[in-house]
């Protein structure tokens, strides 16, 4: 059984905790909030028995070997560093970290903790519909690109409307549409088709300068990928992978709960399953495989397989913000 700590204790640390139980392979042992009633609510609710408002604390006393963290942006850097020392296995809420430098670093941490295993929790490239996207993919002939649509308003916004600046929507923070609901459409766009060789990111900007909205051009070298996200808007657009005549259909780039596969005489048929389950049990159960039995060989090359493309798509987000020159606070 992984013994599991967390860092954050929202909505999405709540969902990932769900997930885990249901997986049956984690318990949740230690929670750390800044605040220590919100440590105890969150503690009471999931039956874990500590809490911490200490970081030092948690990570010298907490009885746990793995860590969730999900705490606002700008933090995963520090946290995972503190954690990774403690030697404790460590999965990071999306986007794990700010940009290439922070990211070298952590890989570079990881080498001297051999021991210690880091995972991106991006939960879509993890479900069964996104294998099957995968599969047959390779059976189209003939690729000509695709759009990738996520976009989502959020409550938050609201808060941005009456002049204060949630964290989501902070500089300060890194925060943005690109760094929430935009990591899943770059996630998307590496799992299916790799690097791009050229790229290029037009932000709608809000009054805290960070990007709304926006649509980003990643170039291959037959193709382009379109991606679309919002967090001040809604769409309820499909994502859509380009054949010739015949194309794959996602109800959306982030869930990614059904998938159809269009002919070429525009008949539709659902491949796949379509999924009510919790959206982050996949890779909850993804993380305990490897987590568990680190040594096969399979596991293995999953592993290496999803650090690399964090990497990636670390690489990818930090190059889209820099075409539309938006910097985080300390960069």
């Amino acid at each position: 059984m992984i013994n599991l700590g967390i860092i954050g204790t929202n909505w999405i640390t709540q969902q990932f905790v769900e997930a885990a139980r249901e997986s049956g392979d984690y318990t949740l042992n230690a929670v750390y909030s800044r605040h220590i009633e919100t440590a105890k609510q969150f503690a009471k609710k999931n039956n874990a028995k500590e809490v911490f408002d200490d970081l030092d604390q948690f990570f010298t006393e907490g009885t746990f070997d793995t860590l969730y963290v999900a705490s606002p942006n700008s933090i995963h850097f520090e946290q995972a560093k503190q954690a990774i020392i403690h030697k404790k296995n460590l999965i990071v809420e999306k986007p794990a970290f700010m940009n290439p430098k922070q990211m070298n670093e952590i890989i570079d941490l990881l080498k001297q903790y051999p021991d210690v295993l880091y995972f991106e929790a991006a939960r879509n490239i993890h479900t069964s519909n996104f294998h099957v996207i995968q599969e047959k993919l390779h059976e189209l002939p003939t690729v000509q690109g695709a759009q990738f649509t996520y976009s989502k308003y959020s409550s938050r916004y609201d808060k941005v409307l009456e002049g204060e600046e949630p964290n989501v929507f902070s500089l300060n923070f890194a925060g943005g549409a690109l760094q929430d609901l935009g990591v899943y459409t770059v996630y998307d766009a590496i799992g299916l088709f790799g690097k791009p060789k050229e790229l290029v990111y037009y932000p709608q900007l809000v009054r805290t300068g960070v990007d709304g909205k926006g649509t980003a051009v990643l170039g291959y070298e037959k193709f382009n990928v379109i991606l679309n996200f919002s967090k001040i808007s809604n769409s309820y657009t499909t994502s859509e992978i380009y054949g010739l005549k015949d194309l794959i259909q996602l109800d959306d780039a982030g869930e990614i709960q059904q998938v159809n596969y269009v002919n070429d005489v525009g008949e539709s048929f659902m491949i796949g399953e379509k999924s009510n389950k919790n959206p982050m049990l996949p890779e909850a159960k993804d993380f305990a495989r490897i987590i568990n039995d680190p040594e096969d060989s399979s596991n293995q090359k999953d592993y290496r397989r999803w650090l690399d493309l964090s990497v990636d798509v670390n690489n990818v987000l930090f190059k889209l913000r820099q075409s539309a020159h938006i910097m985080f606070k300390g960069e």
